[in-house]
């Protein structure tokens, strides 16, 4: 079997932090493929030894030459969201190109329990994983909670001015950085181990909006107020906002998915994975402080 790991998207920040993590737990540079729509973006890693392979999730044909001779291929999801499952079309491309290229292992970043998720972009991820275990070839797959980061879309704005309107309603949310996703990725897939496993990858606790709140207004020195609304309300104000219908449905589902406490989960896969304690929320905050204050 080969031991080469090729990393789709590996243009964008998840795929970018695997391929670090990769070299840092000593994955050589000739055992890494990334892969990208745009080859030229990745000119830098080319220059460090890293082989660079084009692949477009549109281009099946491409793909399966892409593919050819890799050991493992992580499918990064894409970020198509545009309600014509077109994401779901491209991840499914990349799986039979997989297969059709011979590959020997399939990994893919998932979310947690998408059987039961409210979030209106579930389909996509738990159809994918079912046509990755339909393929019956050893696979990985990274069920990653919600990322510290994902606060960049609300939070600078609520902290300009002073309050955050949400329909989650005492609902809590267990989050984790990039950066450890990644490494938590990176750590499963430089073992050798061909056993098929599922991660469920949270941060190590849950807090309310309230409590994210809290942490904001006392890294910024801003105060932070959270205003509930209706699900109708928080519609109504992204609409008024000019926020596109397709982005819509999709924020108002998480709205949902919070409330439902289906977001709060905590496991201790992404700790057992990086060896260590993930960096929780405040941390985070602090550190990329001037980046909400707007």
């Amino acid at each position: 079997m080969s031991d080469t790991i090729f990393v789709t998207g590996a243009s964008g920040q998840l795929g970018q932090l695997v391929i670090k993590h990769l070299l840092a737990r000593g994955v050589t540079h000739e055992r890494i493929i990334a892969g990208t729509r745009n080859p030229e973006k990745l000119a830098g890693l080319a220059a460090a030894g890293i082989e660079v392979r084009k692949a477009d999730f549109e281009d099946p044909q491409g793909l399966t030459e892409a593919f050819k001779n890799v050991g493992t291929v992580l499918i990064i999801s894409t970020d198509a969201m545009d309600g014509v499952d077109t994401r779901l079309k491209q991840h499914r491309n990349a799986v039979a190109s997989a297969v059709a290229a011979d590959v020997k292992r399939i990994a893919y970043t998932s979310q947690p329990n998408p059987d039961s998720s409210l979030l209106s972009f579930a389909p996509d991820h738990l159809e994918t994983e079912r046509a990755i275990k339909a393929t019956g070839l050893p696979h990985v797959i990274f069920r990653n909670s919600w990322y510290h980061e994902n606060l960049h879309r609300s939070l600078p704005h609520a902290l300009k001015s002073g309050q955050w309107h949400s329909a989650t309603k005492g609902g809590r949310t267990s989050s984790a950085g990039r950066e450890d996703y990644a490494e938590a990725i990176a750590a499963a897939l430089a073992t050798s181990s061909t056993d098929s496993r599922t991660y469920t990858l949270t941060g190590p606790e849950a807090l309310s909006n309230e409590e994210i709140a809290d942490l904001a207004s006392r890294v910024t020195g801003k105060p932070l107020v959270v205003v509930h609304v209706t699900d109708e309300q928080f519609v109504t104000g992204l609409k008024a906002a000019g926020v596109p219908d397709v982005f819509v449905s999709a924020l108002a589902s998480i709205e949902v998915e919070v409330r439902a406490g289906n977001l709060s989960i905590v496991t201790d896969h992404l700790e057992s994975l990086i060896g260590r304690a993930p960096k929780r929320l405040g941390e985070y905050l602090q550190e990329a402080r001037a980046s909400y204050i707007v």
